[in-house]
């Protein structure tokens, strides 16, 4: 019952539900997998590999989670099929335990810095302006006090949408007018918040992507100027990926991790899709730690994301 305490049932149920899909497809095809057989063998292996990589878990994440299995087979002299579920589920958490460094638990941790920056970074359409609405949200009702930048000045819709969000959750949108320096912008955010004593803010940026080198001008020109106000700013720079894309999410997040350090990964639309795996390879790949998933439309389906969870609610057998 432990793990309730920390998790919660209701996080859990928001877990179950918004990966539903993800495991109906992935458990369909590992079922596939494994029927009629009742040792794990090379046959067996081949098709788990080939229900993992159409389950976008993506292939060299995939190479190495058969690889571990391989290695255990080895180890125990035999593996019935019956024990392939744990031992996937064991595999795949330890593998994510090695990349994710930190594990983030709840937003009522205190924070390393006051006010803690985070630079939000993605393209337009994975819910980037949702997701800093969200967090805003998660930090608000964890008892800090949030500032919001609309450093995105590129489109008037996207500012717009953050006002809004503001309003909803009834924090303050630092904003100039379309078109104006994003480097600007986020001065004047970072300073109102420093001198109003904010915990927590969070800057949208301009997600175009058809121009790496313009991308990568903008964001550290971003950095720069919010580091004249806080010296070590953005603690942290989130990139926003919109999972229900699955391969795509790769792309983008290779695209961006060759234009700026990334340092964190927020994962939406999980719910709707089944393409649910796509947060195993990314976070595999990168190495960079998956902080928040989207599993929904309310403002509390965006989760601190925790791994262990994540890989039961995702491949455990009932």
């Amino acid at each position: 019952m432990a793990f309730f305490g920390i998790f919660g049932k209701e996080k859990k149920e928001t877990l179950d539900k918004g990966l539903e899909k993800s495991k109906e497809s992935v458990l369909g095809k590992i079922g596939r997998a494994i029927a009629g057989k009742s040792t794990v063998d090379d046959d067996v292996l081949d098709n788990l590999e080939e229900a993992l990589i159409t389950s976008d878990v993506g292939v060299e994440t995939t190479l190495r989670i058969i690889e571990r299995i391989q290695e255990r087979v080895k180890r125990d002299k035999y593996m019935g099929t019956a024990e392939l579920n744990r031992i996937l589920v064991e595999e795949v958490s330890a593998l994510l335990a090695e990349n994710n460094t930190t594990q983030a638990s709840d937003f009522s941790e205190p924070l390393p810095h006051k006010p803690y920056v985070i630079m939000v970074v993605g393209v337009n359409g994975v819910g980037k302006t949702t997701t800093i609405g969200k967090l805003a949200y998660q930090y608000k009702q964890a008892g800090k006090k949030v500032y919001l930048g609309a450093a995105d000045t590129f489109r008037a819709a996207a500012v717009e949408q953050l006002c809004i969000w503001g309003e909803r959750v009834g924090v303050p949108v630092i904003k100039q007018q379309q078109g104006s320096d994003p480097a600007s912008v986020a001065y004047d955010t970072l300073a109102s918040a420093k001198a109003n004593y904010a915990d927590v803010v969070l800057i949208d940026t301009a997600g175009r992507l058809h121009n790496k080198v313009n991308l990568m001008n903008e964001l550290t020109k971003i950095k720069n100027v919010m580091q004249k106000v806080v010296p070590d700013a953005p603690h942290d720079v989130m990139l926003v990926l919109d999972g229900s894309t699955g391969q795509n999410a790769f792309e983008q997040a290779k695209q961006f991790t060759r234009a700026t350090q990334v340092t964190s990964l927020a994962i939406t639309k999980l719910d709707g899709t089944a393409k649910g795996g796509v947060v195993i390879g990314i976070s595999d790949q990168f190495k960079i730690p998956v902080r928040y998933i989207g599993l929904g439309e309310k403002m509390e389906d965006l989760q601190v994301f925790n791994r262990e969870e994540f890989v039961k609610s995702l491949l455990q057998n009932m």
